[in-house]
Protein backbone atom coordinates (compact mmCIF):
# COMPACT_ATOMS: atom_id res chain seq x y z
CA UNK A 1 0.00 0.00 0.00
CA UNK A 2 1.37 3.42 -1.07
CA UNK A 3 1.33 5.69 1.64
CA UNK A 4 0.73 9.80 1.32
CA UNK A 5 -0.01 12.11 3.79
CA UNK A 6 -3.60 12.45 4.62
CA UNK A 7 -5.59 15.69 3.98
CA UNK A 8 -7.56 17.04 6.84
CA UNK A 9 -10.50 19.34 6.39
CA UNK A 10 -11.69 21.25 9.06
CA UNK A 11 -15.85 21.28 9.28
CA UNK A 12 -18.49 23.14 11.37
CA UNK A 13 -19.88 19.75 13.53
CA UNK A 14 -23.50 21.25 12.93
CA UNK A 15 -23.08 22.63 9.42
CA UNK A 16 -20.46 21.07 7.35
CA UNK A 17 -19.58 23.78 4.23
CA UNK A 18 -20.70 21.99 0.52
CA UNK A 19 -17.17 21.90 -0.79
CA UNK A 20 -15.98 19.87 2.24
CA UNK A 21 -18.90 17.70 1.43
CA UNK A 22 -18.51 17.09 -2.13
CA UNK A 23 -14.86 16.48 -1.94
CA UNK A 24 -15.41 13.78 0.84
CA UNK A 25 -18.36 12.17 -1.29
CA UNK A 26 -16.46 12.31 -4.53
CA UNK A 27 -13.50 11.01 -3.34
CA UNK A 28 -15.70 8.05 -1.79
CA UNK A 29 -17.60 7.62 -4.96
CA UNK A 30 -14.34 7.17 -6.80
CA UNK A 31 -13.38 4.14 -4.63
CA UNK A 32 -11.35 6.30 -1.66
CA UNK A 33 -11.79 5.64 1.73
CA UNK A 34 -12.58 9.03 4.33
CA UNK A 35 -11.92 9.62 8.14
CA UNK A 36 -15.73 10.70 8.96
CA UNK A 37 -16.81 11.94 12.20
CA UNK A 38 -20.32 10.33 13.71
CA UNK A 39 -21.60 10.72 17.26
CA UNK A 40 -20.23 8.15 18.75
CA UNK A 41 -16.06 7.51 17.68
CA UNK A 42 -14.89 8.40 13.77
CA UNK A 43 -15.35 5.87 11.27
CA UNK A 44 -13.11 4.90 8.11
CA UNK A 45 -15.59 5.10 5.06
CA UNK A 46 -15.71 3.61 1.95
CA UNK A 47 -18.49 2.54 -1.18
CA UNK A 48 -19.95 -0.47 1.26
CA UNK A 49 -20.86 -1.78 -2.62
CA UNK A 50 -17.27 -1.35 -3.70
CA UNK A 51 -14.81 -4.51 -2.78
CA UNK A 52 -11.17 -2.85 -4.05
CA UNK A 53 -12.52 0.51 -1.27
CA UNK A 54 -13.46 -2.61 1.47
CA UNK A 55 -10.34 -4.04 0.82
CA UNK A 56 -8.47 -0.61 1.76
CA UNK A 57 -10.34 -0.68 4.81
CA UNK A 58 -9.42 -3.80 5.91
CA UNK A 59 -5.64 -3.12 4.70
CA UNK A 60 -5.66 0.66 6.43
CA UNK A 61 -6.78 -0.57 9.76
CA UNK A 62 -5.23 -4.12 8.97
CA UNK A 63 -8.75 -5.88 10.01
CA UNK A 64 -8.60 -9.75 9.62
CA UNK A 65 -11.23 -10.60 6.64
CA UNK A 66 -14.11 -12.23 8.64
CA UNK A 67 -14.44 -9.55 10.18
CA UNK A 68 -17.67 -8.05 9.08
CA UNK A 69 -18.07 -3.95 8.52
CA UNK A 70 -20.93 -1.89 9.31
CA UNK A 71 -22.60 -0.20 6.84
CA UNK A 72 -23.65 3.33 7.52
CA UNK A 73 -26.55 4.73 5.30
CA UNK A 74 -28.95 7.84 5.44
CA UNK A 75 -32.01 6.75 6.20
CA UNK A 76 -35.22 3.90 6.14
CA UNK A 77 -34.44 3.42 2.02
CA UNK A 78 -30.91 3.01 2.96
CA UNK A 79 -31.56 -0.16 5.25
CA UNK A 80 -33.59 -1.66 2.72
CA UNK A 81 -31.33 -0.78 -0.36
CA UNK A 82 -28.36 -2.81 1.70
CA UNK A 83 -30.58 -5.99 3.00
CA UNK A 84 -32.42 -8.75 1.51
CA UNK A 85 -35.00 -8.64 3.99
CA UNK A 86 -35.90 -6.19 6.71
CA UNK A 87 -38.24 -7.41 9.35
CA UNK A 88 -40.76 -5.62 10.76
CA UNK A 89 -39.23 -5.15 14.29
CA UNK A 90 -35.98 -3.88 12.56
CA UNK A 91 -38.35 -1.33 10.79
CA UNK A 92 -39.54 -0.28 13.85
CA UNK A 93 -36.31 0.05 15.92
CA UNK A 94 -35.11 2.23 13.27
CA UNK A 95 -37.95 4.65 12.93
CA UNK A 96 -37.69 4.91 17.12
CA UNK A 97 -34.25 5.20 17.17
CA UNK A 98 -32.39 6.43 14.09
CA UNK A 99 -30.26 8.23 13.46
CA UNK A 100 -28.56 7.29 16.59
CA UNK A 101 -26.25 4.62 18.10
CA UNK A 102 -28.10 1.63 16.97
CA UNK A 103 -27.14 -0.58 14.67
CA UNK A 104 -29.50 -3.87 13.25
CA UNK A 105 -28.27 -6.62 11.94
CA UNK A 106 -30.56 -7.79 9.09
CA UNK A 107 -30.55 -10.34 6.30
CA UNK A 108 -27.79 -8.70 3.47
CA UNK A 109 -28.84 -8.37 0.31
CA UNK A 110 -27.33 -10.81 -2.42
CA UNK A 111 -25.29 -8.18 -4.38
CA UNK A 112 -23.91 -6.50 -1.18
CA UNK A 113 -20.27 -8.03 -1.54
CA UNK A 114 -18.77 -10.43 0.86
CA UNK A 115 -15.85 -8.60 1.95
CA UNK A 116 -18.06 -6.01 3.31
CA UNK A 117 -20.19 -8.71 5.27
CA UNK A 118 -16.98 -10.54 6.30
CA UNK A 119 -18.54 -13.37 4.31
CA UNK A 120 -21.49 -13.83 6.32
CA UNK A 121 -25.27 -13.67 5.28
CA UNK A 122 -25.83 -10.59 7.87
CA UNK A 123 -24.89 -7.39 7.90
CA UNK A 124 -25.00 -4.43 10.69
CA UNK A 125 -26.46 -1.21 9.83
CA UNK A 126 -27.08 2.11 11.02
CA UNK A 127 -27.64 5.80 10.48
CA UNK A 128 -25.40 7.97 12.53
CA UNK A 129 -26.22 10.68 14.11
CA UNK A 130 -23.75 13.35 13.03
CA UNK A 131 -24.53 15.95 10.82
CA UNK A 132 -21.04 15.42 8.55
CA UNK A 133 -22.17 11.84 8.81
CA UNK A 134 -25.05 12.53 6.97
CA UNK A 135 -24.37 14.89 4.96
CA UNK A 136 -21.74 12.83 3.28
CA UNK A 137 -24.14 9.98 3.43
CA UNK A 138 -26.24 11.91 1.07
CA UNK A 139 -24.12 13.73 -0.82
CA UNK A 140 -22.06 10.42 -1.95
CA UNK A 141 -25.26 8.80 -2.44
CA UNK A 142 -24.04 5.29 -1.53
CA UNK A 143 -24.57 3.23 1.77
CA UNK A 144 -20.65 3.67 2.95
CA UNK A 145 -18.63 0.38 5.12
CA UNK A 146 -17.46 2.26 8.53
CA UNK A 147 -15.98 0.92 11.05
CA UNK A 148 -13.63 2.89 13.49
CA UNK A 149 -11.04 4.85 11.85
CA UNK A 150 -8.13 3.44 13.97
CA UNK A 151 -5.77 0.60 13.73
CA UNK A 152 -7.52 -3.46 14.23
CA UNK A 153 -6.91 -3.78 18.54
CA UNK A 154 -6.03 0.14 19.45
CA UNK A 155 -8.68 2.42 20.96
CA UNK A 156 -11.36 3.98 19.04
CA UNK A 157 -10.72 7.57 17.68
CA UNK A 158 -12.86 10.46 19.29
CA UNK A 159 -10.93 13.25 17.25
CA UNK A 160 -9.41 13.54 14.13
CA UNK A 161 -6.43 13.78 15.61
CA UNK A 162 -6.47 9.95 16.54
CA UNK A 163 -7.10 9.25 12.93
CA UNK A 164 -4.29 10.73 11.43
CA UNK A 165 -1.93 9.77 14.37
CA UNK A 166 -3.50 5.87 13.80
CA UNK A 167 -4.10 5.79 10.33
CA UNK A 168 -2.17 8.90 8.54
CA UNK A 169 -1.03 8.05 5.08
CA UNK A 170 -3.69 5.38 4.49
CA UNK A 171 -6.77 7.37 4.38
CA UNK A 172 -7.62 9.76 1.34
CA UNK A 173 -9.35 12.39 3.65
CA UNK A 174 -10.32 13.29 7.07
CA UNK A 175 -12.91 15.75 7.73
CA UNK A 176 -12.36 16.98 11.26
CA UNK A 177 -15.51 18.05 13.46
CA UNK A 178 -14.29 18.03 16.47
CA UNK A 179 -14.70 15.47 19.48
CA UNK A 180 -17.45 12.91 18.83
CA UNK A 181 -19.84 13.53 21.24
CA UNK A 182 -20.39 9.99 22.79
CA UNK A 183 -16.82 8.28 22.33
CA UNK A 184 -17.82 4.61 22.31
CA UNK A 185 -19.40 2.45 19.57
CA UNK A 186 -23.05 1.94 18.47
CA UNK A 187 -25.03 -0.88 19.96
CA UNK A 188 -25.43 -3.71 17.97
CA UNK A 189 -29.14 -5.57 17.44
Amino acid sequence: MVEHATPVIRVDPERPAAPAVERAAAILRDGGIVGLPTETVYGLAGDAWAEAAVRRIFEAKQRPADNPLIVHVHGLEGLHRVARRVPPLADELATRWWPGPLSLVVEAAEDLPSVTRGGLTTVAVRMPAHPVALAVLKAADLPLAAPSANRSGRPSPTTAAHVVDDLGGRVDLVLDAGRCRVGVESTVV
